[in-house]
């Protein structure tokens, strides 16, 4: 049987690995399943991406669908028009994709189209915000998937809310876990962290891209000044997103203890997270991560589509004003942040969970 595995983006890349892994064991042992990795080309830095296949042990792309930069839509429909003359010319048994790009939407509706059927992995998360593009990706993937493989009993709840049968919804746990989980050991330093002379505990990350916190150069500015106040002098490692460069650019300055630096490998950036003091960022996948790692975390969002991090990790809703940032990060200095634990299912083990569902519904 053989299952086309979409990968478009540097998030899909630490998602599918772990799936990767499983499914080459089991065919070593004789399993029934082949797979055809399809890079859509919608992230592709070569060296970011070349850095993050290397790091994570996933094998060359069988297939790269070369779409490149441009708009949501643009994107979208280079990826379908390229899927669709890849499953014209030779049939799938069954297109895998996961989390909530472009990519994802795209060929999930793409392979539908053709009748071939839909896993997601990351299925149902919610954050019922319409504005995030992210939001439309997931419930346009859910309205056409036929197997969902969630990662907590909130997605479990979205899906059977919009009617999904009991029989299609496999709780199996957060790949992006089992990818962390298989690396703690190798988290290797990045030369900044040299060059910045950090110290455990003695700095924290920053990660922003959402339109609502960088758009404006004027919100942008509030935000950073709330961020290098709260942080009481400390240094303050921030990988620039290509969305955030283009406001930096336009801003007249911003507090002296906000390092910039390139984005980091995979090693490399969870290397910084571990060893925070805290990290603050308006991201949904590094919550998970910092939960696991027990690394204190700020959410600069009204709302999350993983309140697992929230009701049980050590993340906490900030929200988009400025002013609430300060009184948060008061809470951390004084020792009063929650410790947070592990959802359940989050175990280093998912991949094999997944592969093993597969296994039986398409054998």
């Amino acid at each position: 049987m053989l299952i086309d595995i979409i990968a478009g983006a540097r998030p899909n890349f630490m998602k599918i690995a772990p799936i990767l892994h499983a499914m080459q064991a089991r065919k070593d042992s004789g399993g029934p399943l082949h797979w055809r990795l399809v890079h859509t080309g919608q992230h592709y830095d070569p060296r970011m991406s070349g850095e993050f296949f290397e790091q994570l042990g996933i094998p060359a792309p069988d297939v790269n669908l070369e779409v490149g930069s441009g708009s949501a839509a643009e994107q979208t429909a280079g990826i379908m028009v390229g899927y669709e003359k890849l499953l014209l010319t030779q049939r799938s048994d069954c297109c895998l994709v996961v989390g909530d790009v472009t990519s994802t939407m795209a060929c999930a509706i793409t392979a539908q189209k053709l009748h071939v059927p839909v896993a997601h992995v990351e299925a149902g998360i919610r954050s019922g915000d319409w504005t995030m593009p992210e939001e439309i990706n997931r419930l346009a993937t859910d309205a056409v998937t036929n197997w969902f493989f969630t990662t907590s009993e909130h997605a479990n709840t979205n899906l059977r809310k919009a009617g999904v049968e009991e029989s299609r919804i496999f709780f199996v746990g957060n790949t992006m876990i089992d990818t962390l989980l298989a690396n703690m050991d190798r988290l290797r330093a990045p030369d900044v962290a040299d060059e910045l002379d950090l110290q455990p505990g003695g700095y924290f990350v920053t990660t922003l891209h959402r339109p609502a916190n960088v758009d404006s150069t004027e919100g942008f500015s509030r935000l950073l000044q709330a961020i290098g106040d709260g942080t009481r002098g400390l240094p303050v490692v921030f990988p620039v997103h290509p969305r955030t460069a283009k406001t930096l650019r336009a801003l007249p300055g911003f507090p002296a203890n906000i390092q910039l630096v390139d984005p980091q490998p995979y090693l490399e950036f969870n290397w910084l997270v571990k060893h925070a003091k805290a990290v603050i960022t308006d991201s949904g996948g590094i919550t998970e991560e910092t939960t696991v790692m027990g690394v204190p975390c700020l959410t600069l969002r009204d709302n999350t589509e993983r309140p697992e991090t929230v009701e049980l990790g050590t993340n906490v809703l900030i929200g988009t004003d400025p002013a609430r940032l300060g009184p948060a990060l008061d809470r951390l200095f004084d020792g009063h942040w929650k410790q947070g634990r592990i959802p359940p299912l989050w175990d280093g083990r998912t991949g094999q969970r997944i592969v093993g569902h597969l296994e039986r519904l398409l054998g």
